[in-house]
């Protein structure tokens, strides 16, 4: 899009009234990241993000990830102006009970939230599985119905987390190209400047892991670098990217730019009011959004509508596997794909992974859309999906994935896959290893993500490895999740009623 210079700058104000306004309605919020990184919201939403507003979820569109959870207003504000149907009240409600605009994004809660980021470094390994996803279906089924990217907003805190570390091993290893990641590297956190704690060469870092690096430097105001820098991003088909921004939490504000206080507190009336005159913001008013602001944003939105359309009449044409295309997208099986499932003689005695293996090979045909493996353990835990290739760099296509001793990383990337659509993740490991993937599993279950954790070696009778693998603890502690359908099967023909039950 194209549009007035000044009339943009305005845009960006309104953007930076309304992340300070909702927090201070609030008495609680994160305001000072959303007011730095304004300009880059509006370059994603109105010259760069490929999205109908009018329809969050065709299939085709761009995704887009806030890792940075905490700097939920700056997203709000995006769906509210661009009209996924937020209303300014909604925004007015930020933070409170029941209220569209949850502290954090929620999936499923809230239009246009693409994954429940929670706790930071998840929205990390979430963009992996996002961009793993589309590249395996562009793959299989053609750009004509897949051909998108995956955009990304995190934080020093997301990459200072261990899983940022497998997720971007992972991303690099595999060349995930079209995964665009934008580093806000503004040297704060609560506990003050990132100094204290963190001196990562972080564009080394992610070189090593095998990813294009761009390091924009002072640019957080400036959309054209913005802009030039997320095309650049955008046109890497054989790795990821990282943008790294350095920005200035809370600008303009006289009392608190670059301070912990702009993280993780409302600014204050006073200072609210200072901030809204630099800007050229009405200073008493809260929650101005002018007439020419809000329309340029819903042409923003509607913007994409006649690719939307387009890709509905190529769909309707389609003439590759269709009964596969649609049987991966509803993440389902094939009609009868449950005549497939193996049984077993009564009494028979096989162990329940291998029984499991059994089951995979036996309706990897029969569900076009089950990708997945293990985590360095993919014979031990029964998670080996035969005769249908190996996801490499150099063939996306594969359904067996080798995550690698990463089972954080490997939670994180399969909650991504389902959030994405078309898989049915699988990923196994011993059940000891759970504590090192708990945070995906427990956001699986709240997000309602149709994911397979296989977990294995659970007996708190294997002995041999010591108390250090003894999985005594870990059956309660994953019952006690809420909305994780749990299933220990005692037998082979159980475990293949598990996985009827999980497809």
């Amino acid at each position: 899009m194209t549009a007035d210079p000044a009339l943009e700058q305005r845009a960006i104000n309104v953007i930076r009234g309304l992340a300070m306004d909702a927090p201070q309605a609030a008495n609680s919020g994160h305001p000072g990241t959303a007011m730095a990184l304004a300009p880059l919201a509006h370059v994603l939403w109105t010259r760069i993000m490929k999205y109908d507003a009018s329809a969050p979820h065709w299939a085709d569109r761009d995704r887009f990830v806030l890792s940075a959870g905490h700097a939920s207003i700056l997203l709000y504000s995006m769906l509210h102006l661009t009209g996924y149907g937020l209303t300014l009240d909604d925004l007015k409600a930020f933070r409170q009970w029941g209220s569209a605009t949850p502290g954090h994004p929620e999936v499923h809660h809230t239009l246009g939230v693409e994954v429940t980021t929670g706790p930071l470094g998840q929205g990390i390994g979430n963009a992996v599985g996002l961009a793993l996803a589309e590249r395996f279906l562009r793959s299989r089924f053609g750009p004509e119905v897949c051909d998108h990217h995956t955009y990304v907003i995190c934080s020093d805190g997301d990459l200072m987390e261990g899983l940022s570390h497998e997720a971007a091993s992972l991303a690099g290893h595999l060349g995930l190209g079209r995964l665009i990641y934008v580093y806000d590297d503004n040297h704060i956190t609560i506990d003050g400047p990132t100094e204290l704690a963190y001196s990562d060469d972080v564009a080394g870092r992610f070189r090593a892991y095998g990813w294009h690096v761009d390091e924009l430097g002072e640019a957080a105001n400036d959309t054209d670098a913005l802009e030039a820098a997320l095309r650049r991003a955008a046109a890497e088909e054989e790795a990821p990217s990282l943008l790294i921004l350095r920005s200035h939490i809370g600008w303009p504000s006289p009392t608190f730019t670059d301070t912990p206080e702009a993280h993780g507190n409302p600014l204050g009336d006073d200072d609210i009011r200072a901030t809204k005159e630099i800007l050229g913001l009405p200073p008493d008013e809260t929650f101005w959004i002018p007439d020419d602001v809000l329309e340029m944003y819903r042409a923003a939105g509607r913007r994409g509508r006649t690719e939307r359309e387009a890709w509905d009449k190529r769909l309707a044409g389609y003439e590759g596997d269709r009964e596969a295309y649609e049987a991966c997208i509803g993440q389902r099986g094939l009609p009868g794909w449950e005549d497939a499932l193996p049984s077993w003689s009564p009494g028979e005695k096989l162990a329940t992974r291998k029984a499991s293996g059994k089951v995979i090979e036996a309706i990897a045909d029969k569900v076009p859309g089950l990708v997945g493996g293990g985590a360095d353990l993919t014979g031990n835990t029964g998670t080996v999906v035969k005769g249908h290739g190996v996801m490499t760099a150099e063939d996306p296509g594969g359904r067996q994935i080798y995550f690698g001793i990463r089972e954080h990383g490997m939670g994180g990337a399969m909650n991504g896959m389902s959030a994405h659509g078309g898989i049915v993740p699988v990923g196994g490991t011993f059940f000891v290893f759970s504590d090192y993937m708990k945070p995906p599993v427990r956001l699986a279950a709240m997000s309602e993500y149709k994911v397979v954790f296989a977990f294995t070696h659970d007996s708190v009778g294997l002995g041999e490895d010591g108390p250090t693998h003894q999985p005594i603890e870990h059956l309660a502690a994953l019952r006690a999740v809420p909305g994780l359908r749990l299933i220990r099967p005692a037998d082979a023909n159980e475990t293949a009623a598990a996985w009827r039950v999980a497809v």
